[in-house]
């Protein structure tokens, strides 16, 4: 069932002290897709070409029908779902599971796993789909290191030795992959062909980055940091451009090409909204109210929809993390103006 909630949010503005410029105030709808379960969940990701949403779910991946907002289908018996990535052109898909360090490939057509396979780290969580090199990247966060996947074959063709706790990775498409370093306030380069690392750039002031986001055409990474701030760096140089204020406990970040617009999600129940140009201008739009908890994120860059998991929470007792309650999961479903 979806149930669709029109809002109408206030413009917020920060003080920034790089271009900064006023927006007007942007209508954005909000739809809550409802779906089944109660565990735990981490990243989305949006299958642009087929309008399919990944929700990562505990042990399973919930695939949603983004054209319906109904489920689709589900891929199971995995065990601590965390990132997923489709390998367009191979008709199949990854996911990483961290409690036991393995990656389970799938057929996006039927959503039958075709295997399961364990991996040269400890608690895989990110993952990436590389089309330049049809290699898949996954992310080992207990180990410090990259498994590499050749895409087609399935099998392991490198372990990458990383300075730190890798998080979220972009692709340039062009043989350069991006991945923050969580404890490190870090941006690794890493070449898609050698499999090796060729830069390691400071994001200072940026400390703890998880979501990271890359506008392809102007060459400019944006970085979620855990000290409330945007980090903007260019892809080229790394050199930090600018920095932008964002919501509390950030763990996902978003662009979308065509809009200009970069997106946090933020723990705090907000969204931060920023607009890029061309220029070098950076405009904060909004900071839009969403719903607490919901720090995870995914666009589709060809509607232009963006996607958040969300769930409320029971009081916490004894010290003790708070627990989902039960029947509150839900897909947010924020549509721009």
């Amino acid at each position: 069932m979806k149930i669709i909630t029109t809002l109408l949010f206030t413009l917020s503005v920060f003080a920034c002290g790089y271009a900064q410029q006023t927006a007007k105030t942007g209508k954005w709808t909000v739809n809550k897709i409802h779906l089944q379960g109660d565990e735990k969940f981490d990243y989305l990701f949006s299958d642009d070409v087929s309008n399919r949403l990944y929700v990562s779910h505990g042990s399973i991946v919930q695939v949603v029908d983004e054209v319906k907002g109904v489920l689709a289908g589900t891929i199971t018996g995995m065990n601590g779902v965390h990132g997923i990535a489709i390998a367009q052109g191979l008709g199949k898909g990854f996911i990483t599971s961290g409690k036991d360090s393995s990656v389970t490939v799938f057929d996006t057509k039927t959503l039958g796993v075709i295997t399961r396979m364990k991996i040269t780290g400890v608690g895989p969580d990110a993952i990436l789909f590389d089309p330049f090199s049809q290699k898949v990247f996954v992310y080992n966060g207990k180990s410090n290191n990259a498994t590499v996947i050749d895409a087609k074959t399935n099998k392991i063709v490198a372990t990458i030795t990383l300075p730190g706790k890798p998080e979220f990775s972009v692709t340039d498409g062009k043989g350069k992959v991006y991945v923050n370093m969580e404890d490190k306030s870090e941006i690794v380069l890493i070449n898609a062909t050698t499999n090796a690392v060729e830069q390691v750039w400071p994001l200072a002031p940026g400390e703890e980055p998880s979501g990271l986001a890359l506008d392809n055409e102007s060459h400019r990474l944006f970085s979620a940091c855990g000290n409330k701030l945007m980090v903007v760096v260019n892809a080229l140089t790394g050199k930090v451009i600018t920095t932008l204020p964002i919501g509390e406990n950030t763990d996902g970040a978003a662009f979308d090409p065509a809009l200009k617009l970069a997106y946090s999600s933020n723990g705090d129940s907000t969204m931060t909204i920023i607009k890029s140009d061309e220029s070098g201008k950076f405009t904060i739009v909004d900071n839009l109210k969403t719903q607490s908890g919901a720090k995870t994120i995914a666009v589709n860059k060809l509607t232009h929809h963006v996607y958040l998991s969300a769930a409320s929470y029971e009081a916490p007792k004894d010290g003790q993390k708070p627990k989902i309650i039960p029947g509150s999961f839900v897909v947010l479903e924020i549509i721009p103006d």
